[in-house]
């Protein structure tokens, strides 16, 4: 098991959307919101994600496609 900070980065566009809800069914990680700042306009969300490495990294590069940018803030 691994434990990454990351910080995610939402477009307008994305900001009404259920994205970690989304990532929690779709991969088997652990997720804590850390901090969060969501308007309007875009947002942004701090999570400590938990599990093995490589499905972490299937669930960034998802966010990813899904027009989400993602900072590793480990």
């Amino acid at each position: 098991m691994e434990d990454r900070r990351v910080r995610l980065l939402y477009p307008p566009t994305l900001v009404n959307v259920p994205v970690i809800h989304q990532l929690i069914k779709q991969f088997e990680i652990t997720i804590n919101i850390l901090r969060a700042e969501i308007n309007p306009d875009q947002g942004w969300v701090e999570l400590q994600m938990t599990g093995d490495a490589a499905v972490m990294a299937q669930a960034m590069e998802w966010l990813n496609t899904q027009g989400i940018e993602v900072e590793d803030i480990s």
